[in-house]
C-alpha cells in the first residue's frame, strides 16, 4: 500500500484540495399533485481531503453547462480549490447503464472541465484508468451517502426544492461525525471534533423536531415527510457508521486494546435527534471472572452510566 498523497496529511483550508464524485440517477417530479412528469437527476459530491468535510449539490442533468454552474455555486460556498480530483471516464465502462451514462459524461467533457478550471488557476487531475481505489476518499462518501439515501427514499418522488432540501440536511448529518475528541480538563463535558467545525467553527446541529419514524407516511404532511426522511436516513447511517468504529475479527489473545480509565468513547443510543452523538470518558471497569474488563462506568453530560463494551467505541484520534 502507498503512502497518503501529500494534500491528506498536510494542513490546508476547507476544500482547498476537493475530490469531486456524482451519485445517480435520482428520479424527481417537476411539480405537486397528479399529472406530474418525472425526470432524472443526479448528486455531486465534493469532498475536502485535509479535514473529510463534505459539500453536496443537485444537479439537473448530465450537461457540461450544469456541471460548470454546480462547480461556480461550489466555490461561491466554500471558496476556490487549488486542485480538483475525480475518476476517470473509463473507470465506469463496462457497467449498466445507468452507470455509462456517467462515464460518457466524464469522457466527452474532460476537456471541457480541464480547460474551464485551468482559466481559473485551478488543477484538474484525473485518477488513472480503473483504478477506483484511488479515490477511496469520495468513494466512502458516495457511499455513506447514496447507499442510505436510496433505501430511505424507495419509490417516493420528491420535487427538486424537496430533494435539495433532505441533501442539504444529510450533508448535516455526514458533517457532524466525531473525528476525534478535543481535550478539556476544565469541564466533565466531552467535546470532539468534526467536519464541521472547519466550515462553521462549531460542530452542525439540527432543528429539534418531534420524531416522525414510526409514524405511517399517510398520516404526515408534505413537510413532516422530509422530516422522517433526515430522521430516518440518520438512524441507519449513525448505526453503521458505530459498526465501523467497532469492527473487530477474530481473536484469541489480547492485543491490549481492552478497556482503559480515561479513554474517550462513543456511546451507543437509538433515540438521539440528528447531528447529536453521546460521548463520555471512561471513569472505572469492570472485570469479569476472566479478568478481563468488558463492562465500564463511563461519566457523560447526563451523569456516570454503565454500559458494556459492545455498546460503546473508542474515538478514531483517542
Amino acid at each position: 500500500m502507498g503512502n497518503l498523497p501529500a494534500s491528506r496529511i498536510n494542513p490546508s483550508p476547507p476544500f482547498l484540495f476537493t475530490s469531486i464524485d456524482y451519485a445517480g440517477p435520482f428520479n424527481v417530479r417537476d411539480r405537486r399533485g397528479r399529472g406530474f412528469k418525472a425526470s432524472k437527476c443526479y448528486i455531486a459530491l465534493f469532498v475536502c481531503a485535509s479535514t473529510k468535510a463534505i459539500h453536496i449539490e443537485l444537479v439537473s442533468s448530465l450537461e457540461t453547462a450544469n456541471f460548470l454552474s454546480t462547480l461556480r455555486r461550489f466555490i461561491s460556498r466554500r471558496g476556490k480549490p487549488k486542485e480538483m480530483l475525480s475518476d476517470n471516464g473509463t473507470t465506469f465502462h463496462g457497467a449498466n447503464n445507468e452507470i455509462s451514462e456517467l462515464y460518457n459524461f466524464l469522457k466527452n467533457n474532460s476537456d471541457a472541465f480541464i480547460t474551464s478550471c485551468a482559466n481559473d488557476n485551478i488543477i484538474w487531475k484525473f485518477l488513472p484508468a480503473y483504478s477506483p481505489h484511488m479515490g477511496g476518499l469520495h468513494e466512502s462518501a458516495v457511499k455513506s451517502c447514496k447507499y442510505h439515501l436510496k433505501r430511505v427514499l424507495g419509490n417516493s418522488l420528491l420535487t427538486y426544492e424537496e430533494f435539495s432540501t433532505v441533501l442539504t440536511q444529510i450533508e448535516s448529518i455526514l458533517n457532524s461525525r466525531p473525528l476525534c475528541p478535543i481535550p478539556n480538563s476544565d469541564s466533565d463535558e466531552i467535546f470532539y471534533l468534526t467536519p464541521g467545525h472547519f466550515l462553521l467553527g462549531r460542530a452542525p446541529v439540527s432543528m429539534p423536531d418531534y420524531d416522525y419514524t414510526d409514524v405511517p407516511m399517510t398520516r404526515l404532511t408534505q413537510y413532516q415527510q422530509l422530516q422522517q426522511l433526515q430522521q430516518d436516513f440518520w438512524r441507519r447511517w449513525s448505526r453503521d457508521y458505530i459498526g465501523l468504529l467497532q469492527t473487530r475479527y477474530k481473536w484469541r489473545s489480547s492485543k491490549g486494546q481492552g478497556l482503559r480509565e480515561g479513554t474517550t468513547v462513543l456511546v451507543k443510543d437509538n433515540h438521539l435527534p440528528p447531528c447529536r452523538w453521546k460521548l463520555g470518558r471512561i471513569v472505572n471497569t469492570c472485570q469479569g471472572r476472566d479478568g478481563v474488563a468488558r463492562v465500564a462506568e463511563i461519566r457523560t453530560a447526563q451523569g456516570v452510566i454503565k454500559r458494556a463494551f459492545n455498546t460503546i467505541c473508542p474515538l478514531p484520534g483517542d
